[in-house]
């Protein structure tokens, strides 16, 4: 059993280039070859019209399941489709193992419709801390790298979010309605103000890495599925970002978060989106 996070950094000087390589196979394999060519009997509803699975999502997490756990075989993986058949299994995150953490297609909707906006989330936790995450998009074939401590890097160039331009309306991703309770609501109404410019989010994961860019501001969601979250908070961190709770404490994977929270290109900016959804709440 891995015992300690210099060990998991000596894993990943030595695996971290595998990691990306079972990625990449993974998509090769099981999703791209699925991209526009899905016949109906291969999507399917879980709780509702906007949340979607597809025999991409499903095989690809258990490529990539097997894979991980070969390359550390002390660790668990959490994936976002085992969790669905199994909610328990998401207590892992909260354990003493290093834990994967796998979102096969994250933009599920996008992928069914055939646009490029979807990508696979794979990120490595231990005892709650996050210490590494890759990003992957694979019709666009970029992928993302962080980890704890060493920078976040696209296709192998240094990431820095910087700050929101002055004077700019902060361009903010919001959670979709549906994944929304009244109070939430309510709370992401404090982002109608003036300086704001809210729009619905895509991709998690790619909203994420729009503010590792600098491309994006801000987002703030409303849920703690830690697949969609665990990758690009590690990605925006490392770029020089910040995540920031309503309760103004960061993000925790293990869950009992305050919601909505928010990741953002500064911190600045975190504590400034946090205190507009204060306000509407």
């Amino acid at each position: 059993m891995i015992d300690s996070n210099e060990t998991i950094e000596e894993f990943l000087a030595e695996h971290a280039s595998d990691v990306e390589e079972a990625i990449r196979k993974a998509a090769a394999t099981e999703i791209m070859p699925r991209w526009r060519q899905l016949a109906a009997h291969e999507v399917e509803q879980k709780s509702g019209p906007h949340d979607l699975v597809t025999d991409a999502d499903r095989k690809a997490e258990l490529y990539l399941t097997e894979e991980l756990g070969t390359l550390l075989p002390a660790s668990v993986v959490v994936g976002e489709e085992a969790v669905h058949a199994n909610p328990a299994s998401y207590e892992a995150i909260r354990g003493d193992a290093p834990v994967w953490i796998v979102d096969p297609v994250d933009g599920t909707r996008q992928f069914v419709r055939g646009e490029a906006g979807f990508c696979t989330l794979v990120a490595l936790a231990h005892r709650g801390t996050l210490l590494a995450s890759w990003t992957y998009a694979p019709a666009r074939d970029r992928l993302a790298y962080a980890q704890r401590g060493k920078g976040a890097h696209l296709d192998g160039e240094r990431l820095f979010a910087g700050v929101p331009q002055p004077g700019r309306d902060l361009r903010v991703a919001t959670s979709h309605p549906d994944y929304t309770t009244e109070e939430e609501k309510h709370a992401l109404l404090g982002l109608r103000a003036d300086g704001v410019a809210p729009r619905p989010c895509g991709s998690a994961g790619l909203e994420y890495l729009a503010i590792a860019r600098g491309e994006s501001d801000a987002v703030a969601f409303s849920w703690e599925a830690a697949w969609d979250h665990a990758a690009g908070l590690l990605l925006v961190e490392e770029a020089g970002g910040a995540h920031l709770t309503l309760a103004g404490e960061p993000f925790r994977i293990a869950g009992g978060n305050a919601l909505p929270f928010t990741a953002a290109r500064d911190a600045a900016t975190a504590r400034r989106v946090v205190s507009l959804l204060s306000g509407g709440a």
